[in-house]
């Protein structure tokens, strides 16, 4: 007759494999916040050195996308400082992976921002953030693609006008897939560690 030691040793080895299995497959890999979003696309705009860039161009690198206006009192260069600190920051912990990534500046003010003027903004801020502009149906085509609303608001004396815009830092992967907003309203470490969590 069979000794029932060895079936019940199965049995306790099968339920311990069981207990194990949801264990093994319980630690999360971090799903993007903008994983599977609708945002970016395709699009054809001027450079700040006068030549035409695609999205396509930057295939295999990360993407800081950023839109604004250089003449933006506020906002707009304090989200810039912040953001390219972080991304300063970012490069000096891990210089090979921040050659990875290309800052992009696009404006909602083509009227204003010429490619000299957006040269002008953009060398403030980090040597290899680009500034893009285009004529004004274009950009308007480009923000829709990357949910972003903008307005031009009324003029100021001396002629003078702001754009109301939103200020999102989003952060693209290598296919040009969108992947998280960076925090630039908590600062330069913010968004280094943010970079930190996502540039492979």
């Amino acid at each position: 007759m069979p000794r029932p030691f060895p079936m019940i040793v199965l049995a306790a080895i099968s339920l311990f494999l069981a207990a194990c299995g949801p264990i093994q497959t319980a630690t999360p890999i971090d799903e993007a916040p903008l994983a599977g979003a609708r945002i970016g696309g395709p699009f054809e705009l001027t450079g700040e050195d006068g030549k035409t860039y695609r999205w396509s161009d930057f295939d295999g690198e990360y993407r800081i996308v950023y839109f604004g206006y250089t003449y933006c009192p506020d906002v707009c260069p304090t989200d810039m400082q912040r953001t390219m600190a972080g991304l300063k920051k970012f490069a000096k912990a891990q210089p090979q992976l921040a050659e990875k990534i290309q800052p992009i500046f696009i404006t909602v003010d083509p009227e204003r921002d010429t490619p000299t003027v957006l040269t002008e903004f953009t060398d403030a801020f980090h040597p290899r953030l680009l500034g893009l502009t285009g004529p004004p149906e274009k950009i308007e085509e480009v923000a829709k693609k990357f949910a972003v609303a903008y307005s031009k608001g009324e003029e100021q004396p001396g002629g003078g006008y702001l754009m109301n815009h939103q200020s999102f830092v989003y952060l693209f992967g290598p296919k040009g897939e969108p992947i998280a907003t960076l925090p630039a309203d908590q600062g330069a470490d913010a968004v280094a560690a943010e970079l930190t969590r996502w540039v492979r």
